[in-house]
């Protein structure tokens, strides 16, 4: 038994030894983590230079962003394994990544970087975005200007401009619950749904004058087919995140702009960002937003700490807790079929050596993921501009398992 453990123990010293001429630090004092020039942050995304090699840091150093870090405390084997995969992204064996974050009992503890990845640089979130909108919803509710009772009240009862004699039949079915679960239930044509998803300055000055604000649900219950029972399935995406997001915009003060820059983005100390505006003025609720790395484990420790931020409560954990659970079951082909659905959130369970573990994530175009699992005190972040999405079985794989007792 002594003698497999010294070999055990020997080779994970030589994996790490191994890997230090690729990699750029494992004490943090080693080569500067990389960041972008003011001329690539204010660039395209796509613009960024990939970068010579792969960063990588098992003892992150404290930075302006307010996330506290530590040192990658597992075992020999588990932190070889840990380098190896990070290693291996740079290598780009399972795609195009930028990075991969680990925070464990809310203090990062590895952080790497590759391509276009760079400590500064707000990266584009896609479809995560929509877990983000979840968020400030809730952080809605926990000012006082929403409830959980609201949750399934009909969403048209938030809006008060909405004309109700135009609307389809049925449009007092979508609550703010089937909107959140992507089971809102509207029927759009794809030539309509191209005209209302157009950048602001693409559409016409006609079409900006109707779905101006709350004009943009007043378009869709005119334009839709009736609300029904048959038409409140699954359907991702399908204006879900911009029901909610209007409902946002008409019950906190200032709007929704305002109200995500001071109330949501603002208390987190988030300033490195940008966020897109939809077609009816209001912020981009699905997509088209972009903030960096380690922002993105500030979201996921809210998710990790009952929506608790600094010791305060910064979301009702009532309705964290809804949140990410898995409420329904998604439908489309491209999905796990594990995968559960929220509130724009996804959950799975994974088994790591006989027990099962809930993990909660928030998942974009692209493998953007906010990864928490709370059994483990962990969150997980990762970035990329690969649609393969094999990152994350990687992380289910060796890095969990790192954690658990």
């Amino acid at each position: 038994m002594t003698t497999k453990l010294n070999r055990k123990h020997f080779l994970a010293v030589a994996l790490i030894s191994g890997f230090a001429g690729f990699s750029a630090a494992f004490s943090g004092d080693a080569s500067p983590v990389p960041e972008a020039t003011e001329t690539e942050a204010a660039g395209t995304f796509r613009d960024i230079p990939s970068l010579e090699k792969a960063f990588i840091d098992t003892a992150p150093t404290v930075r302006d962003d307010a996330f506290p870090v530590g040192e990658l405390d597992v075992g020999p084997t588990d932190k070889a394994n840990i380098v190896k995969l990070a290693q291996e992204i740079g290598e780009g064996k399972y795609g195009r990544y930028d990075s991969l974050l680990i925070a464990h009992k809310d203090r990062l503890v590895f952080e790497s970087y590759f391509r276009r990845g760079r400590i500064n640089l707000a990266h584009p979130q896609a479809s995560a975005t929509k877990g983000h909108t979840s968020l400030i919803l809730g952080r809605a509710m926990q000012l006082g200007y929403l409830t959980m009772a609201d949750l399934d009240r009909p969403l048209i009862d938030f809006l008060g401009d909405l004309d109700r004699s135009k609307l389809v039949d049925g449009a007092e079915k979508i609550t703010l619950h089937k909107a959140l679960t992507m089971h809102g239930g509207l029927s759009i044509s794809d030539e309509q749904r191209e005209e209302l998803e157009r950048e602001p300055d693409q559409i016409t000055a006609q079409l900006a004058d109707q779905v101006r604000g709350q004009g943009l649900v007043q378009t869709l219950l005119e334009s839709s087919g009736p609300i029904t029972d048959e038409t409140q399935v699954y359907k991702y995406g399908n204006f879900n995140p911009m029901l909610v997001m209007t409902v946002v915009d008409a019950v906190v003060p200032g709007g929704a702009k305002k109200f995500i820059e001071t109330e949501f983005l603002g208390k987190l100390g988030i300033t490195n960002y940008s966020w897109g505006t939809h077609a009816s003025g209001l912020p981009q609720a699905g997509w088209m937003i972009s903030i960096t790395s380690r922002d993105m484990l500030k979201f996921g420790s809210i998710v990790l700490n009952e929506g608790k931020w600094s010791g305060e409560q910064f979301i009702p954990e009532d309705y964290l807790d809804k949140a990410t659970s898995g409420l329904v079951k998604p439908t489309e082909e491209w999905m796990p079929e594990p995968y559960r659905y929220g509130y724009f959130f996804y959950q799975t369970l994974v088994e790591i050596g006989g027990k099962s573990y809930d993990v909660s994530f928030a998942w974009g175009g692209g493998d953007q993921r906010i990864i928490v699992v709370d059994d483990l005190d962990l969150v997980v972040v990762f970035t990329g501009h690969d649609n393969e999405g094999t990152l994350m079985d990687q992380v289910l794989q060796k890095v969990l398992p790192a954690f658990a007792e």
